[in-house]
């Protein structure tokens, strides 16, 4: 053995790691773990430099805020002394969060499952001290389990093959890296060259595809656990809207997913919002997190379901009713700001600068954290709250039964149908007492960290939202989020959007290309949304910096730049993932702010850019359309034109009428120009100078005594105007190819 790697005496070792230094970070997950005797770093140059001057590896562990199972594993061994004691002698140990920093998550998570074919949080990965995996796992028990060893044993493994067994270590991590630096380049997306075509047929063989995975019986895709199928139900949405022989299929797939939600636990019934996923298949035991970015889609996609006019398996006010308590549940439990005492902006809301992250899945009850107890529920105390009749009534209504189906805590509430009749009474009656009674528990602690890609899927949901369901709280909520995204995350003078900010200020981490991508589609929905071309020029700087960042040698990349370490772990190599997960990938989210930035602008170029990165689609669409969907919906939007409209003339009611009747419109990637409008909100003034007309607006004349009208065209070459929303509808209908007669 080479006596270079030999291990110090403990008593040395033990004296060489640096203190947890956690307290001192913003993020709160990683505020979590300040107390542990874990000499816990952040993840950065002097916790690597540290690694190798000791010549021992790092243990990075990855998890976020909310996460149930980061906060088992933080009890059970980050909190024990020994376990502790002996992570600091042999390792330097790092923790990330991987909302701040999803390019460390997402390197080490390739690697995780190419070691294990598995992945999730935790994260536990061995690095090399240039950043290079050489072993990983996920949660590790503090006993061995059958098929899993204990963190401990996996800790002194883990050493005994650093020291005994260097060189192959060594090879592992190369081979390793390797391995995933040539995954990404085979995912590279070219964007040099006139781009292919786009094959009408692959969106009717994806719904095909979808079908034959659809849970027929409890809704959704697949088996337990079930998470939302955002982007997949956006592109089933925007089928539906156009006629073809697959279009009633997709509408009724997602009419039944979107009832199955809606009617579930995944849906807190008493106060709105939606939890990160169900644990069973028929959404009856939800894991309780509950995330800024899946409430915000699903926000956005109830409110398309509405436009897209519904179905009889989910009727319009159903889901006007559940996108409605969603957006009060965004604003008013993840709003943050410097007035949060009710008395708002005049229309009744509280006034927001931004929403937070996230609410944790557990809430701690007699100083140990219990999993969702905020939200169960059992028979006596239902009794309780209403009394014994209604209590009963309730519990049946609810499916709460005499033993819990999550713990000894109860059950969450669920009706599994549609709520109606006398039921309905008997739960609008019940209901606002529940709410009381439940907010005088312990609630789930909050993640305050704002993510700007996020804030931007916000500003596009809040925005439609209130533009369908005439709620001027929630486009104000969306004017007040663009505006902070643009003073505290937008370094206009580098073209530079910064991830992350915490009490106002942003942190120096730099946003993917999903941050500018959601910020800009964000931006131009509030713009068709306020008319206020304040957004349209601000989304316009994040589609241009975008461009300028993320295409690399050729090819579309998720980082620009990006860590040494990272790099280090794929092979030198940045890459990007087609893919989409709890959100939409990067590439596609990307692809459709450029094709609505073409739409409004004329600009060729970026209409180019957009096809080729819809080239991705073809060995996706019929193969793997669960994680294709927003590529499948930009396809359907590119294929649907999509349809430009301009609306101009004087302000008034008859304006008015032509801008709500194009709003409320279901015409796939339907994109909106409107003659600015000051209206209510963020005043223009506080915004750049308006300088030119949208170009979609130029040389589009009003009527008569400048009376409005609307222009509908496509590729910036538009029909005969119209004056009366009858008559817009009747062109809408033709231009989506829908037979207005019928």
């Amino acid at each position: 053995m080479n006596s270079e790697r030999q291990s110090p005496p403990a008593g040395e070792r033990a004296a060489v790691g640096a203190a947890n230094v956690l307290g001192a970070e913003p993020s709160a997950y990683l505020r979590q773990h300040a107390d542990n005797p874990v000499h816990w770093q952040p993840f950065g140059d002097k916790a690597f430099a540290a690694a190798a001057a000791r010549d021992v590896p790092v243990f990075l562990s990855i998890g976020y805020a909310a996460c149930h199972w980061c906060h088992v594993m933080a009890h059970e061994s980050f909190e024990d002394q020994e376990t502790a004691d002996y992570l600091n002698a042999h390792f330097v140990a790092i923790k990330v969060d991987r909302e701040e920093r999803p390019d460390v998550d997402a390197a080490y998570m390739a690697a995780t499952q190419a070691i294990t074919g598995e992945g999730g949080w935790p994260m536990s990965v061995f690095l090399t001290p240039d950043g290079r995996a050489f072993h990983a796992g996920t949660y590790f028990p503090p006993r061995p389990m059958p098929g899993r060893p204990s963190f401990r044993q996996v800790l002194e493994a883990v050493w005994e093959a650093w020291l005994e067994r260097r060189d192959a270590v060594e090879e592992n991590a190369a081979a390793l890296a390797r391995n995933l630096g040539d995954a990404q380049l085979a995912a590279a997306v070219p964007v040099a060259g006139p781009p292919p075509l786009l094959d009408p047929g692959l969106l009717p063989a994806a719904v095909a595809s979808l079908a034959r995975s659809e849970d027929m019986t409890d809704g959704g895709f697949g088996a337990a656990p079930k998470f939302p199928p955002s982007a997949v139900l956006e592109f089933l949405i925007r089928h539906a809207a156009v006629p073809s022989d697959t279009a009633d299929a997709a509408r009724d797939m997602a009419g039944r997913t979107l009832a199955a939600m809606a009617r579930s636990a995944l849906f807190d019934q008493l106060d709105g919002g939606f939890a990160r996923y169900s644990v069973t298949r028929d959404w009856s035991v939800p894991h309780f997190e509950k995330m800024l970015y899946d409430n915000v889609q699903l926000l956005r996609i109830y409110v398309h379901w509405i436009r897209l006019g519904g179905n009889e398996v989910f009727p319009v006010a159903e889901a006007a009713d559940v996108a409605a308590r969603t957006g009060v549940w965004l604003l008013e439990s993840l709003g943050l700001g410097p007035s949060r005492d009710g008395n708002g902006n005049g229309n009744g809301a509280p006034r927001v600068e931004a929403l937070a992250s996230s609410l944790d899945a557990d809430s701690v009850v007699n100083g140990e954290h219990h999993e969702g107890a905020s939200y169960l529920w059992t028979v006596e105390g239902l009794q309780e709250v209403l009394g014994t009749a209604d209590g009963e009534a309730v519990a049946r209504l609810m499916n709460v039964g005499g033993e819990g189906t999550v713990s000894a805590h109860g059950s969450p509430l669920h009706p599994a149908r549609r709520v109606e009749g006398a039921a309905a009474g008997l739960w609008m009656r019940a209901r606002p007492a529940l709410l009381a009674a439940r907010k005088q528990r312990p609630q789930p602690a909050r993640d305050d960290k704002v993510v700007a890609g996020w804030n931007g899927l916000a500003v596009a949901a809040l925005a439609e939202a209130g533009a369908v369901l005439d709620r001027e709280d929630f486009v104000a909520g969306a004017e007040s989020i663009a505006a902070y995204l643009e003073r505290v995350h937008w370094h206009a003078g580098s073209s530079v959007l910064l991830r992350v900010s915490h009490t106002g200020t942003a942190r120096g981490i730099e946003g993917l290309l999903e941050d500018y991508a959601f910020c800009a589609d964000g931006l131009f929905a509030l713009y068709s949304v306020t008319g206020r071309q304040r957004w349209y020029r601000f989304a316009e700087e994040l589609v241009q910096a975008a461009g300028s960042r993320f295409v690399v040698a050729g090819r579309l990349v998720d980082t620009a730049g990006g860590d040494g370490r990272v790099r280090a772990a794929q092979g030198g190599q940045t890459g990007l993932d087609p893919f989409d997960n709890a959100t939409p990938s990067g590439a596609s989210a990307f692809a459709g702010a450029l094709l609505s930035y073409a739409a409004l602008s004329g600009s060729a170029e970026h209409r180019s850019l957009a096809a080729q990165v819809l080239a991705l689609l073809p060995p996706l669409a019929e193969r793997a359309p669960r994680v294709a969907g927003w590529l499948l919906a930009t396809a359907q939007a590119a294929l649907a034109g999509p349809v430009e409209a301009a609306v101009v003339g004087a302000r008034g009611p008859a304006r008015t009428a032509l801008h709500r009747e194009l709003l409320n419109s279901a015409s796939p990637g339907l994109v909106v120009a409107v003659e600015d409008d000051d209206g209510p909100g963020v005043p223009p003034s506080a915004g750049p100078p308006r300088g030119e007309p949208v170009p979609l607006l130029a040389g589009r004349p009003a009527g008569p005594d400048g009376s409005p009208l609307a222009y509908l065209c496509r590729n910036m070459v538009c029909e005969r105007p119209v004056s009366t929303p009858e008559e817009l509808r009747q062109r809408l209908l033709v231009m989506t190819g829908e037979d207005p007669v019928s």
